[in-house]
């Protein structure tokens, strides 16, 4: 990643974990009523997240992956447990907060990227990147639009601005996706499944992303089906029906991510 990018970011770190958890999950149940019985897609998750990690959450299809960022980031409704996120020397409940204020909150602390990267058609890229920014309220209409740019200048696709994403690659659209997680600035982003619809070449310049992000003080949870990436991510977890079954060790303090 150039430097030149460097001003797009407001958190830089020395490649070092905090002691302190970013996110924590406690006793993280997620329960759906069926006819027959309750079917448990998440068991009793508890879990830390540390400051500048790249957290891969690995599992099968069913596992309960998606299940577990949707607790993080408040879009699924939890059954029991709770999700703290430490912030700006504020803590919050996640399951806590109003729906307002959950999302407004999300808005500012959070960053997604999906699989099928949910751009909005009818927009140019740059207006997709633009819309966070425009909804949180965080910056002026020029500022955000001059902060659009350098986005997609780090995803190296600033020429592509004015386009609609249907003229562009599948690729390039999960890189605008990632911008566009990244317009508010969010010390979180979480990915779920982000290569899972690409080629092996592309997916590893989207995984190369991730990486650099991690590098400017980014906290990263991906989840992924992929075992071969294990050795990409700084921690794995792996998770199976809905509970985690092997976690590797958190380096000690002092140990570089």
């Amino acid at each position: 990643m150039s430097s030149n990018n460097d001003n797009v970011f407001s958190r830089q770190v020395s490649g070092t974990h905090s002691l302190l958890p970013l996110i924590q999950m406690r006793g993280v149940t997620r329960a759906f009523t069926t006819a027959e019985e309750d079917f448990y897609a998440l068991r009793g998750i508890t879990v830390d997240v540390y400051p500048n990690e790249f957290l891969g959450i690995i599992g099968k299809s069913g596992a309960g992956k998606s299940t577990l960022l949707n607790m993080i980031t408040g879009i699924d409704h939890i059954t029991s447990g709770e999700v703290l996120v430490y912030n700006n020397g504020a803590v919050t409940s996640v399951h806590k907060l109003s729906e307002d204020r959950l999302a407004l909150w999300r808005g500012q602390t959070l960053g997604v990227v999906y699989q099928s990267f949910q751009l909005l058609p009818m927009l140019t890229l740059i207006e997709n990147i633009t819309l966070p920014m425009d909804l949180c309220g965080l910056y002026q209409k020029k500022e955000s639009r001059e902060r659009a740019f350098e986005l997609l200048r780090l995803v190296e696709l600033e020429e592509h601005a004015a386009k609609l994403p249907k003229f562009i690659s599948g690729g390039q659209q999960q890189r605008v996706a990632i911008a566009r997680a990244l317009a508010n600035d969010p010390p979180i982003l979480v990915a779920d499944e982000p290569t899972g619809s690409l080629d092996s070449v592309t997916s590893d310049h989207i995984f190369g992303v991730f990486e650099r992000l991690k590098e400017h003080g980014k906290t990263i949870i991906m989840v992924t089906h992929d075992k071969g990436l294990s050795p990409r991510f700084t921690r794995t977890l792996i998770l199976q029906d809905g509970e985690i079954v092997s976690s590797a060790p958190l380096l000690p303090p002092g140990g570089t991510l």
